[in-house]
């Protein structure tokens, strides 16, 4: 096992099955963490990546909730508490895009992503927030994204919802802080992955200064900077882009 900054403690990563979700997974897991992985319903990718870390020596579960949803949030966590009794680690990454510009969006295209992208960061970090004050320790991870920071044309939904990730990020930040709690947010830029995957390279990297997609692994190696290094203790209520230079404060 490659680090064991995270032994005995437990993650819960949200859309785990695929893409970011599941390289962040496995990076927690590399430190030495059992790791709930959460999937909406692709059972089969889910349970890949179980064997995965388990094949890696660590634990793993993967739990089918569909994070929007309070009863299936509580019935997440409660499957966590009675598997491994605690919670130090809440990467929020579930989400998806239903793209089209404003004037052609429909009322049911923004309530899906706004419900996933942005409640379901609410009610899982709400829900862990009960057990890591109890502990008054843990590091919450939200993933959002470049689109939150700098807007995206035909994404008014998912750039709201991202941005919104962003402003809760910092207010439970401050909550949380005086308990030993953090919270930060991960922006990735353009990643190589089947969110991405139809998005034509020519049209996007001239903006892109280091001239390429980033991996997945590349935003997964963050968040486990922010997740397990002991270093990270001192970071709260930040936003970290890994997106190749794309946005420059």
């Amino acid at each position: 096992m490659a680090g064991t900054h995270l032994q005995d403690k437990v993650a819960i990563v949200t859309g785990a099955s695929r893409g970011i979700g599941r390289a962040v997974a496995l990076a927690l897991a590399a430190e030495g963490a059992s790791v709930a992985v959460n999937y909406a319903s692709s059972i089969a990718a889910a349970g890949e990546v179980v064997a995965t870390i388990e094949e890696m020596g660590a634990k793993a579960v993967a739990l089918s909730a569909d994070v929007s949803q309070a009863d299936q949030v509580d019935a997440l966590l409660k499957a966590v508490m009675a598997k491994w009794g605690r919670v130090d680690v809440l990467v929020n990454n579930a989400g998806i895009t239903r793209d089209n510009l404003l004037l052609r969006m429909k009322p049911e295209d923004w309530q899906g992503v706004i419900d996933l992208n942005l409640t379901g960061v609410f009610l899982c970090t709400r829900g862990v927030s009960k057990i890591m004050l109890k502990q008054k320790a843990g590091r919450i991870i939200n993933i959002a994204s470049v689109s939150g920071l700098m807007g995206n044309a035909g994404q008014a939904n998912y750039t709201a919802a991202k941005a919104g990730a962003i402003g809760f990020t910092k207010a439970v930040a401050k909550e949380l802080a005086s308990r030993g709690i953090t919270v930060n947010a991960v922006a990735p830029g353009f990643i190589a992955t089947d969110m991405t995957k139809d998005i034509s390279s020519d049209e996007i990297l001239p903006y892109i200064p280091l001239g390429r997609f980033g991996q997945a692994s590349e935003v997964a190696g963050m968040v486990r900077f922010l997740a397990a290094d002991p270093a990270a203790a001192y970071i709260t209520g930040q936003v970290f882009n890994v997106d190749g230079g794309m946005v420059m404060a």
